[in-house]
């Protein structure tokens, strides 16, 4: 069974210089993303971003994965495919990026709504972002992963929206993937000890409907069964004692967001 990597504060350093990275790079996105952009052109605005500020797209050929982002329209969960598509208003777009700096992994997803959009997929935004903050608060010393499985999972239940079950968050920092699994539901009190030198990547995927997914044939392509939205956002997180130390962030998306919307 792989074991847990547990990394020094030195590592936790190198592994934020990723995240910050991952972050910014989505700030770049979410200046150009909007009704009239491609998808593709999102993921080659990204991967020009990274390279030119001396990283590596994570994503890019892992295991096959022929892209720098993963960028998710609407009904998709979660790994689809940048295209020629054109984003419309009503849109909702997960996009999932990692990094390679300094041969450390950072991770992080920001779900966009593009121009209006209904009542229910900005109620899901907002819930899918607060079951992050939720699982989060959980990432401490002494506490069990199934403690951040249920606090997310009991925050999108009580809103009666579905929690993607056969997908999770995951270790990080050396690699892209490492042990152990986050689940986004589970009970309280199970699962292993969350101790110091953890470093996780936390990801509710959360639908507006029902919990079940379908795989696309493309091998990558995760959608919701009944075809309803979902959202996406995810956080590189260094377990600590008291209060979990967020490696990535949201902040320079939301001043993006925030000047848009005010010109």
């Amino acid at each position: 069974m792989p074991k847990i990597h547990y990394k020094s504060a030195e590592e936790v350093e190198l592994i934020r210089a990723s995240a910050q990275m991952v972050s910014k790079t989505l700030a770049e996105v979410a200046k150009v993303i909007g009704p009239g952009v491609t998808t593709l052109e999102l993921n080659n605005l990204a991967e020009t971003y990274i390279r030119d500020n001396g990283g590596i797209p994570a994503f890019l050929n892992f295991h096959g994965f022929p892209y720098s982002l993963c960028i998710s329209l609407n009904d998709q969960v979660v790994h689809g495919f940048p295209s020629k598509h054109v984003l419309v208003e009503g849109d909702i777009v997960s996009v999932d990026c990692g990094v390679i700096l300094n041969k450390y992994y950072g991770d992080s997803a920001f779900s966009f709504a593009i121009g209006e959009v209904d009542e229910i997929t900005k109620t899901l935004l907002r819930v899918t972002r607060e079951c992050l903050d939720k699982g989060i608060e959980k990432a401490v010393t002494g506490m069990r992963v199934g403690d951040i499985a249920y606090a997310v999972q009991e925050h999108a239940e009580k809103h009666k929206f579905g929690v993607v079950k056969e997908l999770v968050g995951h270790g990080v920092g050396l690699e892209l993937h490492e042990k152990p699994e986050v689940p986004n539901y589970g009970k309280r009190g199970s699962g292993i000890k969350l101790e110091e030198g953890m470093v996780i990547a936390i990801e509710p995927m959360i639908n507006a409907g029902r919990a079940g997914i379908k795989f696309w044939d493309d091998g990558w392509t995760v959608s919701t069964i009944d075809g309803k939205p979902s959202a996406h956002f995810e956080h590189t997180v260094a377990i600590k004692k008291g209060k979990a130390d967020i490696l990535s962030t949201f902040s320079y998306i939301d001043d993006v967001l925030k000047e848009k919307n005010n010109n």
